[in-house]
């Protein structure tokens, strides 16, 4: 199947590039296509202009090249990968810019004949989430994580009801251990060969 991996991190030596890097490893030897989108690396812009505000309710609601490109990617995935620290317990920005400018409509959803909403990545078979928390787990969950839940909620409705969603997080990630890390990493090559 193909693949698309999201990852937002401006750092190329931090933990999240190395999860990435896990993921790519177990989802190549489980024979998969995978494209790797390295939103930072790219300068991937995350603000939405006034342009692409105005184009959203058009038949061309994408202006910019760039984010053609990611919507012709994200059109051919069947799995879906994002790997992000959660900030302010929620999605890194420039990941939150990527979802509002690249799932516009005709890409992330359609509307049928009588004007509701259709999922428009019916393709998608898989989502998979995987970040860190500074935060215990506790206190993750007690402010919503907003994050895991824009990506196992919100996109999976863009995606339909039997995409699978799957979810791999590493909680008070600053006082983790090295071989807590390593476990983790590993785990994630694990899970995502067995895709």
């Amino acid at each position: 199947m193909n693949c698309l991996v999201v990852v937002a991190h401006p750092c190329h030596d931090s933990f999240s590039h190395a999860a990435a890097a896990a993921a790519v490893r177990g989802l190549q030897d489980a024979g998969h296509s995978v494209t790797v989108v390295d939103l930072y690396e790219q300068g991937f812009r995350a603000a939405m202009s006034r342009e692409e505000r105005a184009a959203y309710d058009t038949d061309e609601p994408i202006l910019d090249p760039q984010v053609r490109e990611h919507a012709d990617r994200l059109r051919e995935a069947q799995i879906l990968v994002f790997v992000y620290p959660t900030w302010w317990s929620g999605l890194p920005a420039i990941l939150k810019g990527w979802l509002e400018r690249v799932m516009v409509p005709g890409v992330g959803f359609r509307f049928d004949h009588r004007g509701k909403v259709r999922p428009g990545l019916a393709h998608v078979r898989r989502i998979v989430g995987i970040s860190c928390y500074g935060s215990h787990r506790a206190t993750v969950k007690l402010v919503n994580d907003n994050g895991r839940r824009v990506i196992c909620r919100a996109l999976r409705m863009s995606c339909g009801l039997r995409t699978r969603v799957s979810w791999m997080a590493l909680y008070s990630m600053d006082r983790a251990t090295d071989a807590r890390r390593h476990a983790f990493l590993s785990s994630v090559e694990r899970r995502m060969a067995a895709l």
